[in-house]
């Protein structure tokens, strides 16, 4: 059974404010071409992947894995990120 997902409202935000959608998010949460790890926050890992949607931009998901589910704490189109 897949990991359920669920938002923090600062997630929500930003996904709102910055035009992406959910598919694209639970996409890179679920299937990351590369993670690396939060340099503050030791919980939290990033996700990063590019769509072809966004002109091969890459999206950086900001995320909590459990056991049970993916917590989307921030998600945006990183210009700076570079695949490993």
């Amino acid at each position: 059974m897949a990991k359920a997902i669920t938002y923090t409202k600062h997630a929500m935000t930003a996904i709102s404010e910055r035009g992406l959608r959910l598919d694209w998010v639970e996409l890179v949460a679920r299937h990351p071409q590369w993670t690396e790890p939060d340099p503050i926050d030791p919980e939290v890992v990033r996700h990063f992947g590019m769509l072809p949607e966004l002109g091969g931009r890459f999206l950086r998901v900001a995320l909590v894995e459990t056991d049970t589910e993916y917590r989307i704490v921030s998600t945006f189109l990183d210009r700076r990120a570079k695949p490993k």
